[in-house]
């Protein structure tokens, strides 16, 4: 299960090939693209087709009634809404603190720029529900969106085989005060996403992990001509811990069995510092024949890789060669050694931080990049429902005293009539 690889030992090239796309992804991007294609063609009629054949959906209508939703609330035990209630504070308490701050500035006597900032008109959030209901993802995209002032938010939840939509993330909905909900997942859900076709809205930007597909469909749409942008690149989930030997095995085994129980394609990587591998791999067979989901989990730690370091700078070489979407660091120095990190969407400090609590509730957001994005992205904030406008506004004392570097530069790049339309006013002012 764990065969370790020593990091001295690889070359620049074999570091790059250890941490690149599986093959399977690839293979999706081109599945993703027939679809997103095939609703563009075909508006409503190939969206429910598409829904059909793969969601096996045959209502008439996508969108989830609200009386669905406050029947589910209504339905909901009490200790499980008083933790989801929890989390939705602690989420709420951690990104109030965001959001692009408004900027007024006089870079010229009479002449003052000012930057403000305003919501994303209409989002789309993907909300994982195949085989495992991501109730604390639609947190995790709502309460930001809501922090930001987002005006239309729709939520897209692949539906069950009977054609309805798991209660507690639509329990979860209502107690977000959220009633725009679709029963549509996969590619299709951000095919609909991206053309407003099948009662979804056109988004003008769309948030959210999923599957392979999913993500390759996002990143399809995002790349066209007016399609929408999105958050970031969010496919299968990944994890990578480090150990030294004060790490706790059980510890360690158990970190990576709830990311390999994601998906049978989640990435799973254990750095060892001389930690006894015997027993993490014995920790992880225990504990893997406990799982539910052991038969998901098993698949992915079949791909597992493991690396063994003989220094500091070997782990970090080894983290930021891999810039993976959760960082678990279980060693003696865990705290020094996350303040040298870059590439990592989120870092989880030492024996007692496993990262289902960043998962769940402790308050930053869990939608993170994958597939070594983290390289260039961070994680969804509230800033990454809002966009910024800059206004300028020059007074006649502001045009006289910005023109002069105005018209030699625009001589410079040989646009008369930009020099001309600052020269007009610099002499009208009374230069």
């Amino acid at each position: 299960m764990l065969k370790p690889i020593a990091w001295s030992g690889l070359s620049a090239n074999a570091r790059e090939a250890l941490f690149a796309p599986a093959p399977s992804l690839v293979d999706a991007e081109s599945a993703a693209v027939e679809i997103v294609e095939g609703v563009r063609r075909g508006g409503d009629a190939a969206l429910r087709s598409y829904a059909r054949q793969f969601d096996g959906y045959t209502r008439d209508r996508f969108r989830v009634p609200n009386e669905a939703l406050r029947s589910a609330e209504a339905g909901l035990d009490r200790a499980d809404a008083d933790a989801l209630q929890s989390a939705i504070g602690a989420v709420q308490q951690f990104h109030q603190a965001q959001g692009f701050p408004e900027i007024r500035v006089e870079t010229w006597p009479g002449l003052v720029a000012r930057r403000k900032t305003v919501p994303i008109g209409t989002v789309g959030l993907y909300v994982p529900a195949g085989s495992a209901p991501l109730v604390s993802t639609l947190i995790m995209l709502a309460v930001p969106a809501q922090i930001a002032g987002v005006p239309r938010i729709a939520v897209v939840v692949p539906p069950a085989p009977d054609g309805t939509v798991n209660s507690a993330v639509l329990a979860a909905a209502s107690l977000l005060g959220l009633t725009e909900i679709y029963a549509i997942g996969g590619a299709q859900a951000i095919a609909g996403l991206a053309f407003g076709a099948g009662e979804l809205p056109r988004a003008d930007k769309i948030f959210g992990p999923g599957n392979a597909w999913v993500a390759a469909a996002k990143a399809y749409v995002s790349r066209l001509q007016g399609g929408p942008a999105i958050d970031l690149p969010a496919g299968p989930s990944e994890v990578m811990v480090v150990a030294d030997v004060t790490a706790e095995p059980e510890f360690v085994a158990a970190d990576l069995l709830a990311q390999a129980e994601h998906d049978p394609m989640a990435r799973v990587v254990l750095v060892s510092r001389g930690t006894d591998l015997d027993a993490i791999a014995a920790a992880c067979e225990t504990q893997l024949a406990g799982l539910p989901r052991r038969s998901i989990a098993s698949q992915a730690m079949a791909n597992a890789i493991c690396i063994t370091t003989a220094s500091d700078d070997e782990v970090l070489g080894a983290i930021e060669a891999a810039a993976p979407e959760h960082l678990i660091l279980q060693t003696a120095n865990a705290s020094e050694l996350a303040e040298c990190v870059r590439n990592s969407g989120s870092i989880f400090v030492g024996a007692w931080t496993p990262e289902s609590a960043g998962d769940y509730a402790a308050g930053p957001n869990h939608t993170l990049p994958t597939g070594r994005a983290a390289r260039a992205y961070g994680g969804v904030t509230v800033e990454a429902f809002q966009k910024t406008v800059t206004i300028m506004e020059a007074s006649p004392e502001g045009a006289r005293n910005i023109a002069p570097a105005v018209e030699r530069l625009a001589a410079l790049e040989g646009l008369e009539g930009h020099a001309a339309a600052m020269r007009l006013r610099r002499e009208r002012a009374g230069s």
